[in-house]
């Protein structure tokens, strides 16, 4: 063959490796948020999204598809076109669904490609006020009184709240039911009104009813106290030992999205978590931001898919 026809052919099949990241993104780019508006995850999503549309001059627009505990929304995005214009904002529960839940509509591994780790935030045990405990250790000792007056509020099953509250629940031997809602926004609700006892939520989206004194902090848990609530001890002082769960936050796209889109995202992800202006919004509330590259992220999940299926088995936690 000729040698510059070879080179051309050569050019040729590398263009569109080359230009597909630098023309991206040149339309609206949907973040898929699985849940309810309301939520901690909801709300880094948005924080997110606006950074982004400012750095890379295109719409970021956050979109709630809540449902199934996350699922119906996951699911849409692992079956989206893998162009980099269809993302996912989740939390642990992406990867705790399928050790639950045999039905679950996708593969961590096989359905997504992870961009960034977005970072953690401690979450806190926080109940109506009309609850009699000020502290963990009484509203075990409640509950083991009298079962049936009381109830946990979670999120989502599977989400490091549920799964948090099934491990205290496990650990204390007390037998209270857990309510799962589509998003923190109703479980927070019905705990403000008084229908459900208290649930663990992440501390940005609690954090300012605990505050106003619409609930009240029992526990937070993670292993040291948060700085933002200094006077609440950990699950661990209040006789759980070595207890230490918080929740995080990360951002997928559908599997087989270009590996240059891939670098771009992460680059700009990591950017944008590291940001004076996301550090403005997230910080005070306990967010710890990260904004990793794809390969840090994949490890992460590995070990945090381990730890939840130790959890889960050790726990014994089922859905029927």
């Amino acid at each position: 063959m000729n040698p510059r026809l070879t080179m051309v052919a050569v050019a040729i099949a590398a263009l569109p490796m080359t230009t597909h990241a630098q023309a991206y993104p040149n339309h609206t780019v949907r973040i898929i948020v699985p849940y309810s508006p309301g939520g901690t995850v909801d709300l880094v999503a948005r924080v997110l999204a606006q950074r982004l549309t400012e750095q890379m001059g295109q719409t970021f627009m956050v979109e709630n598809r809540a449902g199934a505990s996350g699922a119906i929304g996951s699911e849409a995005v692992a079956r989206a076109t893998p162009d980099g214009y269809t993302l996912l904002v989740q939390s642990p529960t992406l990867i705790a669904n399928p050790l639950l839940i045999k039905a679950t509509p996708y593969q961590v591994s096989r359905d997504f490609t992870p961009i960034s780790l977005l970072g953690e935030v401690p979450m806190v045990l926080a109940a109506y006020p009309g609850v009699p405990a000020s502290n963990l250790k009484e509203f075990v000792a409640l509950a083991k009184a009298a079962p049936s007056k009381y109830a946990f509020g979670t999120s989502a099953l599977g989400s490091p709240m549920h799964i948090a509250q099934e491990a205290i629940k496990f650990e204390s031997k007390i037998d209270i039911p857990i309510v799962a809602y589509k998003g923190t926004a109703g479980a927070l609700n019905d705990v403000l009104g008084g229908q459900i006892s208290a649930l663990i939520d992440a501390i940005p989206s609690s954090y300012p009813h605990i505050e106003s004194g619409k609930l009240k902090a029992l526990a937070v848990t993670t292993r040291a106290r948060v700085a933002s609530l200094p006077n609440v001890p950990t699950v661990a002082e209040s006789g759980l030992p070595d207890f230490d769960m918080s929740s995080w936050y990360g951002l997928w796209a559908p599997a087989g999205i270009p590996a240059d889109v891939t670098r771009k995202l992460s680059t700009e992800v990591a950017k944008a978590m590291r940001s004076s202006q996301v550090e403005e919004r997230l910080k005070p509330q306990g967010f710890i931001a990260n904004g990793s590259t794809p390969q840090e992220f994949s490890g992460f999940i590995d070990k945090q898919t381990t730890i939840y299926a130790r959890v889960i088995k050790e726990a014994n936690i089922r859905v029927d």
